[in-house]
């Protein structure tokens, strides 16, 4: 069943009315639009409703085909955040195509249609079918704008995006290598637009993994928050990919970086507003504000390496956050530089009985692959696409975003991990 949406309209507003010259209608955040039409005039329409400036930030991809041709391109590929579908039909095939739809509709996904029939009872089906709105043909430019817009600016609306936050049990063990590696892939693989924030301020590598060095970064922002608004935040972002913007630490010891609990709030609730994905590298200290970064993102990625320290450190960190996170689902660890030759470890098994949980992921220690990508400043697969530590990483990008690159039956571990959480 395509999921409920939060922005529907009442049954005698289905008729759209020319806007007004003074009309407010708020811009959509960072989000992608694909769009299925069977005639050019929708097409045109939606065309141009992407060349508006209140959908500047968003994604629009524009096919011809209608229902049918997005259950084609859903069998094998992610659905975006926003799905238009145009159909000519009547209400039982519209429905019909939307009950085939669902099948390969990923969570979240909002889904607008586009008919040619003012018939309150179909509006009803839709509705109760999870469509977000539906709009009767011919439409206009600014219709679709505010339709679209209106999905993410109503007063119910909820925050567009997810916030991953990744941590390591110890100083040391690639957690932020892990972090950016995610986020690079889920932004590559999935085509969701993503940002890393570098919360490691003093010593963050998020600059140098990426090859970048943006002039402004998350310390501007922390470090004036009667700035902080979306506005503010998007001039602070460093493009690294068409869908990976990178929110950078300053990386400099000229200022001492003590904040109180709350200081990261307003930063995390701009980027949730304009951004799908948030991957936080959160650096390996204990105080107010990284407890509760911890506690309130959507997902957590512990990262460990195969020794006694981590396995203590992961362990504590695993029963704080099922006491202060009830009713959110568990964190999530990794297992990461295993295989050291030489060194002694504790295996996965042992890991898994003290944790009560399997690792998501088990990363082998390869200091060539990983060393030639810090040094040359890039991520895993650009070092090597085929390389398996890539697919993990695509793999835990799919599990922490709750979405999937590929349709297909799976059998590890973790594929079964993601379809337990979808």
């Amino acid at each position: 069943m395509i999921r409920q949406a939060l922005q529907t309209v009442e049954p005698e507003a289905i008729p759209a009315e020319p806007a007004g010259h003074d009309e407010h209608i708020a811009p959509a955040p960072r989000v992608s639009i694909q769009a299925f039409c069977e005639t050019v005039e929708t097409a045109s329409a939606i065309q141009s409703a992407g060349e508006d400036r209140r959908l500047g930030k968003a994604h629009v991809k524009i096919q011809m085909g209608g229902v049918t041709a997005a259950i084609e391109a859903y069998r094998t590929a992610p659905t975006p955040n926003v799905v238009v579908l145009e159909s000519e039909g009547r209400g039982d095939a519209i429905l019909t195509g939307l009950d085939g739809l669902a099948e390969f509709c990923d969570a979240g996904t909002r889904v607008i249609v586009i008919g040619r029939h003012n018939d309150v009872v179909l509006y009803r089906e839709l509705v109760r079918r999870g469509v977000s709105d539906y709009m009767i043909a011919p439409v206009g430019t600014l219709d679709v704008v505010r339709t679209v817009c209106g999905l993410f600016s109503s007063p119910d609306a909820k925050p567009v995006g997810r916030v991953i936050a990744v941590v390591g049990a110890k100083g040391g063990v690639g957690a932020s290598t892990v972090a950016h590696n995610i986020a690079w892939s889920t932004a590559r693989d999935l085509l969701l637009d993503s940002v890393v924030t570098d919360l490691d301020l003093a010593f963050g590598t998020a600059g140098l993994d990426y090859n970048q060095d943006p002039p402004q970064g998350v310390a501007d922002a922390v470090f004036s928050p009667d700035r902080i608004d979306t506005n503010f935040i998007d001039r602070l972002l460093s493009r690294c990919t068409d869908h990976l913007s990178l929110l950078a630490a300053p990386a400099t010891l000229e200022r001492v970086y003590d904040f109180g609990a709350e200081a990261f709030d307003a930063i995390f609730d701009s980027l949730r507003a304009t951004m799908p994905c948030i991957v936080l590298d959160v650096p390996h200290q204990w105080c107010g504000w990284t407890q509760r970064t911890l506690v309130n993102a959507d997902d957590i990625l512990i990262v460990a390496a195969p020794d006694l320290a981590n396995l203590r450190n992961a362990k504590n960190l695993f029963d704080y956050l099922k006491i202060t996170r009830v009713n959110d689902h568990r964190p999530y660890y990794c297992l990461n530089q295993v295989g050291v030759p030489k060194r002694p470890e504790i295996k996965p098994a042992e890991f898994a009985k003290a944790l009560e949980d399997q690792p998501v992921a088990i990363i082998p220690f390869d200091p060539q692959m990983f060393g030639t990508a810090a040094n040359n400043g890039q991520m895993i697969a650009e070092v090597s696409a085929n390389h398996r530590t890539s697919q993990t990483f695509r793999d835990l990008g799919q599990l922490l975003t709750g979405r999937s690159e590929v349709k297909k039956v799976q059998t590890s571990l973790l594929a079964k991990l993601l379809k337990r959480q979808g």
